[in-house]
C-alpha cells in the first residue's frame, strides 16, 4: 500500500476507505477539459475500475486545457490514448475505454456496470441523458460544467437526493438556449474537474458532506465561490 500511504495516513479515509476505492466503478463521460483531471486524479488514487466515454480525436485546439494529451498523439483517439496515459500513471487501475458517444441507445448499457458517473461533457442534452439514466439505474451522478472563468459542481441522485432536473428543471428551455463561446482559460477546467474528483472520492471513501442538493459555483475572475442549495 506504499503508493497510497499518504492518504492512507488520512482519519477521514485509512485502510478502509482505500479498500472502497479499490473496489469502485467510476465511469467518465467525455475525456476533454474536464475528464483529464478527472481520470488522472481518480486513477492517481487507486479507484479500481475507470470508465473513458468518448468519440473524438486529439487536436492541437485541445492542448491548452486537456492535460492528459501531447503533441504527438494530434488525430488520435483521445480514449484509447488516455487509457495508455493513465495506465502508465497506475497500471494496478483497470481502464475501459468506449470510443464513442453517449446515445439513448447505449446509455444503459455503458453506465450499468458502474457505481458513479462523472460529468465530462460539453452539451445539456448528454447531461440530461446521464441524469435521466443514472435516476432509472439508481446510479450516483457527479455534474460539472464550466465556461469562460466559471464553473460549476454538484452531486446529484445520491442516497434519494435530488437529481439534475432539480436544478435545471425545463429541459426544453435549456436546449433551446445558445451555444455559449467557446472561449475559455486553461485552468478552469482543471479546477472543476479537481472538485469533481474530490466529490467521487468523498462519496466512494465515505467522509465529508457531499454536495448532494447543492450547487458549487465558482467565477475565477475574483475567486468568489458560492453554494446553493436545491
Amino acid at each position: 500500500m506504499e503508493r497510497y500511504n499518504r492518504q492512507i495516513m488520512l482519519p477521514e479515509l485509512g485502510e478502509e476507505g482505500q479498500r472502497r476505492l479499490q473496489s469502485a466503478k467510476v465511469l467518465i463521460v467525455g475525456v476533454g477539459g474536464l475528464g483529464s483531471p478527472i481520470a488522472l486524479y481518480l486513477t492517481g488514487a487507486g479507484v479500481g475500475t475507470i470508465g473513458l466515454v468518448d468519440d473524438d480525436v486529439v487536436s492541437v485546439s485541445n492542448l491548452q486545457r486537456q492535460v492528459l494529451y501531447s503533441e504527438s498523439e494530434m488525430g488520435m483517439t483521445k480514449v484509447f490514448q488516455a487509457k495508455k496515459r493513465l495506465e502508465a500513471l497506475n497500471s494496478s487501475v483497470h481502464i475501459e475505454a468506449y470510443p464513442v458517444r453517449l446515445t439513448p441507445e447505449n446509455a444503459e448499457t455503458l453506465i450499468a456496470p458502474y457505481d458513479i458517473v462523472v460529468d465530462g461533457c460539453d452539451n445539456f442534452a448528454t447531461r440530461y441523458l446521464i441524469n435521466d439514466t443514472c435516476v432509472r439505474l439508481g446510479k450516483v451522478y457527479v455534474h460539472g460544467a464550466i465556461r469562460a472563468f466559471d464553473g460549476q459542481v454538484s452531486v446529484c441522485n445520491y442516497q434519494g437526493g435530488p437529481d439534475y432536473r432539480h436544478f435545471f428543471p425545463n429541459e426544453e428551455e435549456m436546449l433551446s438556449m445558445p451555444h455559449p463561446p467557446k472561449g475559455v482559460i486553461g485552468v478552469t477546467p482543471g479546477i472543476v474537474g479537481c472538485v469533481e474528483a474530490t466529490e467521487v472520492l468523498k462519496i466512494i471513501g465515505g467522509y465529508g458532506e457531499v454536495l448532494s442538493g447543492k450547487l458549487w459555483v465558482i467565477d475565477l475572475r475574483t475567486m468568489q465561490t458560492h453554494i446553493l442549495t436545491c
